[in-house]
C-alpha cells in the first residue's frame, strides 16, 4: 500500500515537472519571437501600430501589465496579443495560435482583458479630450474653418454607431436594436475634421436612440454650460436624429435648391460627414469593431474594448497613420439610418427650441444668404 502511494506521489510530481517544463518552453518561445524583428510594413499590417507607437504603449502600460509570476507573459507579448485581436477581430483561439502568440484561448482572453483595462486606465484621458477651454474651442473652430468642407463655429461632429456584442445575461432586450441584427452597443462619438475622436461614450445599449444618449451625455452638459456662461457661437453638428439646440446644429429638411436654407443644409451635411468617415476608418483598421464581427463579451468589457480602439485610433493620427486599410469606398461601412423620430427625452421645446431656431436663422443669414 505504501509503495502504491509513493508511486502515485512520484507520478504527480512528474506530471507537475512536465507541466512546468512545458510552460517554460512556451514562455521561451514567446519571448524569442520578438515582433520588433518584423519588417516595418508587416508589423504595421499585423498590429496596426508602428514600432515607435508600440514602444510608447509598452512604456505607458508597463506598470499595469508587469508580469507577476515567473512564467507570466512579458508586457510586450501581452500587448502584441491584444493588438492582434483588435486588428483582426477573429476569435481568440486563432489569435493565440498565430503570429508568435503561442497561448491558449483562456490566456488570450485574460490578456485582452488586462491590456484593454490598462489602456482605459492609463491612456483614455490622455488621448481623448473634449475642448473644454476657450483656447481649445478656438483651435477646434479653426480646424473646421480651414477644413475642405468648412462650417463656421463648429467644434465637432456627433453621431452614434452600433457595435455588435454577445447577448448579455441581464436586460438582454435592451441591447436589441431594430436597425441591426443581434445585440449591440450604441456608441456616441464626437470627432473633428482630422477624424480625431474628441469624446466617446460606449456605455449605452443598442435599443437606446441617439437623441436619448445625447440628452444624458456629459458632452451636452458641457456645451450647455459654456452657452450659459456666454459662449453663444459654438456648436456641434448632428444629423436629423438629434434635436436642434443652441449648441447643436441640425439640417433643415426638404429645402429647395438655391435657397439659403438649402446651402446651409448642404454645407452642414458635407462638414458633418467627417463622423461617418471616422466610423469607417475606425472599423476598417480595428476589425473587432466591424459590422462583420461580434465582440464576444458582456457590455461593460465590450465598451472598454471600443474605448481602447478609439485611443489607438487617436494615437495613429498622432503618428500620421492615415487610413492605410481603406482602399475602396465599399470598405467603409457606416450607419445609413437615422433614428425614427426623437424620443421624448431627446425633444427640445419651448424657450430652448425658440433660442436654437433664432441662432440657426442668424447663422443662415450671416453665412449662407
Amino acid at each position: 500500500m505504501a509503495e502504491s502511494y509513493l508511486a502515485w506521489d512520484l507520478s504527480v510530481l512528474e506530471h507537475r515537472r512536465v507541466m512546468v517544463m512545458r510552460r517554460q518552453i512556451a514562455r521561451n518561445r514567446r519571448e524569442s519571437e520578438n515582433p520588433l524583428d518584423l519588417e516595418d510594413s508587416e508589423f504595421l499590417y499585423l498590429y496596426r501600430v508602428t514600432k515607435d507607437m508600440f514602444s510608447e504603449l509598452v512604456g505607458a502600460l508597463r506598470p499595469s501589465l508587469q508580469k507577476q509570476q515567473p512564467y507570466g507573459l512579458s508586457v510586450e507579448s501581452q500587448l502584441q496579443t491584444a493588438l492582434r485581436f483588435y486588428a483582426s477581430g477573429c476569435y481568440q483561439l486563432p489569435v493565440g495560435l498565430q503570429w508568435g502568440c503561442s497561448m491558449s484561448q483562456k490566456s488570450v482572453s485574460r490578456v485582452v482583458h488586462a491590456v484593454t483595462e490598462a489602456i482605459n486606465e492609463k491612456l483614455l484621458r490622455k488621448y481623448i479630450k473634449f475642448p473644454m477651454t476657450p483656447e481649445g474651442r478656438r483651435a477646434a473652430k479653426a480646424k473646421f474653418r480651414n477644413a475642405p468642407q468648412p462650417f463656421p463655429d463648429a467644434i465637432g461632429a456627433i453621431d452614434c454607431t452600433h457595435i455588435k456584442i454577445l447577448a448579455p445575461k441581464l436586460h438582454e432586450e435592451a441591447y436589441v436594436s431594430g436597425h441591426h441584427e443581434g445585440h449591440s452597443l450604441n456608441v456616441q462619438v464626437v470627432c473633428d475634421p482630422d477624424l480625431l475622436i474628441l469624446n466617446i461614450n460606449a456605455k449605452w445599449p443598442g435599443a437606446r436612440h441617439d437623441a436619448h444618449i445625447w440628452a444624458n451625455s456629459p458632452v451636452r452638459s458641457t456645451m450647455k454650460r459654456h452657452f450659459d456662461n456666454g459662449d453663444r457661437r459654438t456648436w456641434l453638428l448632428g444629423d436629423d436624429g438629434y434635436p436642434l439646440e443652441p449648441w447643436l446644429m441640425t439640417p433643415i429638411k426638404n429645402q429647395h435648391l438655391g435657397t439659403p436654407e438649402r446651402r446651409y443644409t448642404d454645407a452642414h451635411g458635407s462638414a458633418r460627414n467627417i463622423i461617418e468617415r471616422c466610423f469607417g476608418v475606425l472599423k476598417s483598421v480595428f476589425r473587432c469593431l466591424s459590422h462583420q464581427r461580434q465582440l464576444m463579451y458582456e457590455p461593460y468589457t465590450a465598451g472598454l474594448i471600443v474605448n481602447a480602439c478609439a485611443v489607438l485610433h487617436n494615437m495613429r493620427i498622432k503618428y500620421r497613420l492615415l487610413e492605410p486599410y481603406v482602399t475602396t469606398s465599399t470598405e467603409i461601412i457606416v450607419d445609413s439610418y437615422n433614428d425614427d423620430g426623437l424620443e421624448d427625452t431627446g425633444r427640445v421645446t419651448g424657450t430652448g427650441r425658440a433660442i436654437a431656431e433664432r441662432i440657426q436663422r442668424r447663422l443662415i443669414n450671416n453665412t449662407f444668404t
